[in-house]
């Protein structure tokens, strides 16, 4: 019998595929990609919510995990995915400059924020008002990772490349049976695809459009530069900028009005020509209350949900996965705040 059917290989099916993994579970994982966010996301990762200079919950906890949990990976694998790069914050006013003053000696944000301004001179990237130091960030090569490590399952015999038909599910004593698999445990990983399951589409998942762009420009920065847009290096003179965030277009067809607010986002910030190559967009899974949705079933004890990670995925995947798998194997409480309790189904 196996342990846990996954379905999902996004980040947070690979999440809980590779947690599941390390404890020697057996696993299939069934992926029809359908969803694009994992491979459509940048993978910065980030303990500091620049927009409010506000802390993240529990951030120190979740960069550690993230480190953790790719150092397994890159072993597992053979490959880095996961790069060291500080964010610069690029400041429009003064007065940003005194906000970031005063966030950096809050508790939370004091070993995250830098209290020295950068005012190096990059050239291409228009600074007026000089740059602040975010540490212990970087980012992930998602689609290096994703691509990697499913083809690792399909190696291993893990992975099945088909949609999951929720009407084979079986529902047996103490396990489930689906098709020719029968597994004590089914964790569903779909994303905004949680819209056509049967089980969990009562949760209140929203989705929220985003679209990067990926340039070529005469920029030489080995720095995410962070201001109305990002810009993150990626490598031959090319760098991924986004995104933006749409809430009524639940396509993933990459818009033209989402071409332009990033173009003219950029534009704010770099000061040289520059060439698009790539245009992609995606649906985050995100929740109103911006938490994960992590928990199980209130009448299936086999049925499980890891989803909600919205805009965070690389940096919340690991932490959540580990607090599902705890919480299934061992008993382990998951926090109220993310648990799926606080939505309760209406039968």
């Amino acid at each position: 019998m196996t342990d846990y059917i996954i379905v999902g290989a996004g980040l947070a099916g690979l999440a809980f595929a590779q947690t599941a993994l390390k404890h020697d579970k057996s696993i299939v994982v069934f992926e029809n990609d359908s969803q694009h966010s994992s491979q459509t996301a940048a993978g910065v990762y980030n303990p500091v919510i620049l927009k409010r200079f506000s802390s993240l919950q529990d951030a120190q906890q979740q960069l550690d995990s993230v480190r953790e949990f790719y150092t397994d990976i890159a072993s597992r694998i053979g490959k880095k995915y996961n790069i060291d790069m500080p964010i610069l914050r690029r400041f429009a006013s003064v007065e940003e400059q005194n906000n970031w003053f005063i966030a950096s000696e809050k508790d939370g944000l004091s070993p995250f924020l830098s209290t020295k301004l950068v005012r190096d001179k990059f050239p291409g990237i228009d600074s007026p008002f000089d740059f602040g130091l975010v540490q212990q960030t970087g980012f992930v090569d998602t689609q290096a990772f994703l691509a990697d490590f499913r083809q690792f399952l399909k190696a291993c015999g893990f992975y099945r490349e088909q949609s999951f038909d929720y009407s084979r599910l079986d529902q047996k004593d103490g396990f489930v049976q689906f098709g020719d698999v029968q597994a004590r445990h089914v964790v569903f990983c779909e994303g905004f695809g949680i819209k056509s399951n049967p089980y969990f589409n009562y949760l209140p998942l929203e989705g929220t459009k985003g679209e990067v762009i990926v340039i070529k420009a005469a920029l030489d920065i080995e720095a995410i530069v962070k201001g109305g847009v990002f810009i993150l290096p990626i490598g031959g003179g090319t760098y991924k900028v986004g995104a933006t965030y749409e809430w009524h277009d639940k396509t993933e067809i990459p818009s033209e009005s989402g071409k332009q607010e990033l173009i003219e986002k950029l534009k704010e910030i770099v000061s040289v020509d520059f060439e698009i190559i790539d245009h992609r967009a995606g649906i985050r899974p995100t929740v109103k209350d911006r938490k994960p949705m992590v928990g199980t079933h209130p009448t299936y004890p086999n049925l499980h949900i890891l989803n909600g990670l919205g805009t965070r995925g690389v940096m919340l995947g690991p932490t959540m996965a580990k607090l599902l798998y705890e919480n299934i194997e061992n008993g382990a409480q998951i926090p109220s705040n993310v648990n799926i309790t606080r939505f309760p189904r209406i039968a």
